[in-house]
């Protein structure tokens, strides 16, 4: 049997395999629905982006899932995973298919987005659940492999279905159409998926000893809610991490905003390096090449450094990083840095990651991962409002790319230095 810590160990067993599965399928129609949707809405040649249009876009979709999104944290500690991961994913394929029509017709506005929500939320609501499921499936201490491989895979699956739905954009042209085609096509994934998660039992996912009812009182799943918040307070580890990837994902955010407006407003096409939809899937394909990397060193690099000086190195190197490939404010060295901070990110997510399955009870995993995501959401929608205020319309800002330079390294410098006070907990294997 290969070594403990290998990847071969995690692979070597079935649930994982299935899971893993799972995810990859589930990703790759989640890339194929985000250049769909971003082709209709943001790179529309009828309509103008503005760092207000893209504030609001980002606010419509993620803000009501971000508050209703704990509360369905508490859930999946009571349903059975393995039922959510299979009806998620049909739920998804309905709501691809209904946005694909919308497209088709013309639909914009509220309603358009409204739709795009219902997408958007369960698919983090899925991401939560998978994250939740992970230790029923392979032993604690695979959890960093199983987490780099899963989730570095899961991002690089899809950034192939966005980039591979933005080359088939660019053959057949940038229409209502041929992006109400793209949208639809996303649909197939979620329903292999689905198939995929079904080979589970039911209970194989967890969640374990915990009373599962088929009817749940907004008060019951609110004192659930702050049950998960107190368990999170209580365990140093995990609230210390996810403070740092909270803040880590502020930055990140702006940086993407002003990346956005940069490649809508601003670049022209330089040889190989393009602008516009084109430009951003380069970028997108970078960032998933730095999180690649990540997935291969980041297991080795944790284990010899821990899962708290090795995220803060990451976060001082992309503030190094993000001042000097940054403010060039050129197409090549923007790509280069996307590499280079796709690798920080994912490097950085693979230890919170970690670090919350490790520390948190399996009864409070769903509403503590479900917060983790909130917690994302919110980030993102915090950065796009203030992009929206302080960025000129086209994302150049020198000051704008020093200022996350600074947060980056403040931010590593805080982790490192009251992460390292507290000591993880030691754990049993679940599931």
């Amino acid at each position: 049997m290969p070594r403990q810590g290998h990847l071969l160990t995690a692979l070597a067993q079935q649930g994982f395999r299935r899971l893993y599965a799972a995810r990859l399928l589930g990703q790759f129609g989640d890339g194929v629905f985000q250049a769909s949707l971003a082709g209709a809405v943001l790179f529309n040649p009828e309509r103008q982006a503005h760092a207000a249009d893209v504030a609001a876009g980002f606010a419509a979709l993620l803000i009501p899932y971000s508050l209703v999104g704990p509360f369905a944290g508490v859930l999946l500690d009571r349903w059975r995973r393995q039922r959510v991961l299979v009806i998620a994913n049909v739920v998804r394929a309905l709501g691809v298919l209904i946005i694909g029509a919308e497209v088709l017709g013309g639909l914009h506005g509220q309603p358009f987005y409204a739709s795009a929500l219902v997408v958007v939320s369960v698919n983090r609501f899925y991401l939560s659940a998978l994250s939740a499921s992970l230790p029923h499936v392979v032993d604690l201490r695979e959890l960093v492999t199983a987490n780099a491989l899963s989730t570095t895979s899961g991002a690089i699956a899809t950034a192939i279905g966005g980039v591979g739905a933005i080359g088939v954009r660019t053959l057949i042209g940038g229409s209502d159409a041929s992006y109400a085609v793209i949208a639809i096509a996303a649909a197939v994934p979620y329903l292999v998926a689905a198939a995929v998660a079904r080979g589970f039992k039911p209970d194989d996912l967890g969640p374990d000893d915990v009373e599962r009812s088929r009817r749940e009182t907004v008060g019951e799943v609110a004192r659930g809610l702050v049950a998960g918040a107190r368990h999170v307070r209580n365990r140093k580890p995990a609230l210390y991490a996810l403070v740092a990837i909270g803040v880590h994902r502020l930055a990140y955010g702006v940086s993407t905003i002003c990346t956005l407006l940069l490649y809508r407003n601003y670049f022209h096409d330089d040889g190989f390096f393009r602008a516009g939809l084109t430009g951003l899937g380069q970028v997108v394909g970078a960032v998933a090449i730095g999180g690649g990397i990540a997935a291969v060193l980041t297991p080795v690099a944790s284990r010899h450094l821990g899962l708290v000086r090795w995220p803060a190195l990451l976060l001082l190197g992309a503030g190094l990083v993000e001042i000097c490939f940054g403010l060039p404010f050129t197409l090549p060295l923007l790509v280069a840095a996307a590499v280079l901070l796709g690798f920080v990110a994912q490097g950085i997510k693979i230890c919170v990651d970690t670090l919350v399955q490790q520390e948190i009870d399996d009864e409070f995993r769903g509403r503590v991962f479900s917060l983790y995501d909130s917690l994302f959401n919110l980030t993102l929608v915090a950065a796009a409002l203030l992009t929206s205020v302080v960025l000129p319309e086209n994302g150049y800002s020198p000051a704008a790319v020093v200022i996350i330079g600074i947060s980056y390294v403040a931010t590593g410098v805080a982790y490192l230095r009251v992460g390292e006070r507290v000591k993880p907990a030691v754990r049993s294997t679940s599931g």
